[in-house]
């Protein structure tokens, strides 16, 4: 006879790729040919009428080949796993994972590693907001503060955040929280889009999707810089000139610079108004950070997409190096250490607003940014989500914008579920699209030689 506990009996992983380059979406200054990918897990449960778990990490291509290797590496931490006590307690395979002492020694704690870790667990908790039959946001923003302390892991972070200053900074958020939920219902969160901004773009269609922006209710946009100041400075022009002076622009050198290149060239960049430079040089250099953030201001200093973990972002806050965090749903290890995360920035009064130019992201980061307005930090006029207008088709429950704005996901889980069509068009290599596309670049079959 069938057991009654249902348990997760296998871990289906998937590498996904979107063709992004084609049209040089996503390009940047450092990044100019990706192709937006997810390695893409589902956790399957044992009876047909309890819900399974999506989850995926964001990489731009090949990344996926590794990507995916490390979240099969995984299964031997799920399968059997009784599903209901997962969904009770995601922060139970948290602590599992982040604790096999022979995946630490791969990090510790960052890396492909701590990525596919974050993949497992976000498809923990998108089961658990299934079973619950609640929007993620609204499954943690409805949590007891005493429970959501459970799931944060205060190891390395006590000199800067003690579990008793996060549980009053979790209780103070349920203050006046019913009110925020009914105004998120009502209006959705703001966002800011990056659609006209990609380095690879002609001025002409940069200037057609500013204007298009605007239209839409976007009150701000932001453009990759850094691979040519003249050409930055022309396209900065063009920017302004098609949005105005009362729309904020936002630039992102995608860490391409050294500390002293990043102050001057923003320097240079000033007569248009910038409202933040976002990852001016590498993720890791905390310090460099704080200095380029004394040298540019009063322009803002925006990073966290590749913040590897909850460290470096706790020594980002400390030395007052950065304006904006931007957090991102699959860089770290899931949910848990988001949670940490937002916490971290609630405590030193940084507003979050978050990263999504990937696949997928604006799903995940929504709910995040949702239960951080709901329930942790409330709002002021800093607070966006980043948006761009690709791939969001391949969703189950995909984003919704209104008025430049996300509206509140009203489905159970965490959006993360992809669309089956999506899987069998553009799974790598076997796909329909990708099966295709290699056939053809590998040509007609050679004659043969003869004897």
């Amino acid at each position: 006879m069938p057991s009654s506990t249902p348990r997760i009996t296998a871990i289906e992983t998937y590498d996904v790729r979107f063709p992004t380059s084609r049209e040089l979406d996503g390009s940047d200054a450092m990044n100019p040919d990706p192709d937006y990918s997810a390695a893409y897990v589902v956790l399957r449960t044992s009876q047909e009428d309890e819900p399974d778990g999506h989850g995926f990490t964001f990489t731009i291509g090949r990344g996926n080949d590794v990507q995916v290797a490390a979240i099969r590496s995984l299964a031997p931490h799920l399968v059997g796993r009784d599903a209901a006590a997962l969904a009770a307690d995601p922060g139970a395979l948290y602590r599992d994972l982040i604790g096999d002492s022979q995946l630490r020694w791969l990090g510790p704690e960052k890396g492909v590693m701590h990525m596919a870790i974050g993949a497992v667990v976000n498809a923990a908790w998108d089961l658990a907001a299934r079973r619950a039959g609640l929007p993620l946001w609204q499954l943690l923003a409805e949590a007891e503060p005493e429970w959501l302390l459970t799931q944060v892991d205060f190891r390395y972070l006590t000199d800067a955040l003690t579990p008793d200053e996060a549980l009053g900074l979790l209780r103070r958020g349920r203050q006046g929280a019913a009110e925020r939920t009914a105004l998120l219902r009502a209006e959705g969160c703001p966002a800011y889009t990056t659609s006209p901004g990609w380095l690879g773009y002609s001025d002409a269609k940069l200037t057609r999707l500013a204007e298009r922006a605007v239209a839409e209710g976007f009150t701000q946009i932001k453009l990759k810089v850094g691979a040519d100041l003249e050409a930055d400075r022309r396209r900065l022009r063009a920017a302004r000139a098609a949005v105005g002076p009362g729309v904020r622009i936002a630039v992102d050198a995608n860490q391409r610079w050294d500390v002293d290149q990043a102050v001057q060239w923003v320097s240079a960049l000033r007569e248009f108004d910038p409202y933040w430079i976002e990852e001016p040089t590498s993720p890791d250099d905390v310090l460099g950070h704080a200095a380029v953030r004394r040298g540019v201001a009063p322009v803002r200093v925006a990073t966290g997409e590749h913040a590897q973990n909850r460290v470096v972002v706790k020594q980002l806050l400390q030395a007052g190096a950065i304006d904006i965090f931007q957090l991102d749903a699959t860089r770290v290890a899931g949910v848990n250490e988001n949670l940490a995360i937002l916490l971290l920035a609630a405590k030193f009064g940084v507003p979050v607003c978050p990263h999504a130019g990937g696949v997928g992201l604006s799903e995940l980061v929504q709910h995040l940014a949702m239960f951080d307005f709901v329930a942790l930090a409330g709002a002021t006029p800093e607070r966006v989500i980043e948006y761009a207008d690709h791939l969001h088709e391949h969703f189950t429950d995909p984003v919704r914008i209104r008025s430049g704005r996300y509206l509140a996901p009203t489905a159970p889980g965490f959006s993360a579920a992809m669309r089956p069509a999506a899987l069998a068009e553009y799974a790598y290599p076997d796909g329909e699209f990708w099966a295709t596309e290699l056939a053809v670049e590998a040509g007609p079959p050679r004659p043969h030689p003869g004897p």
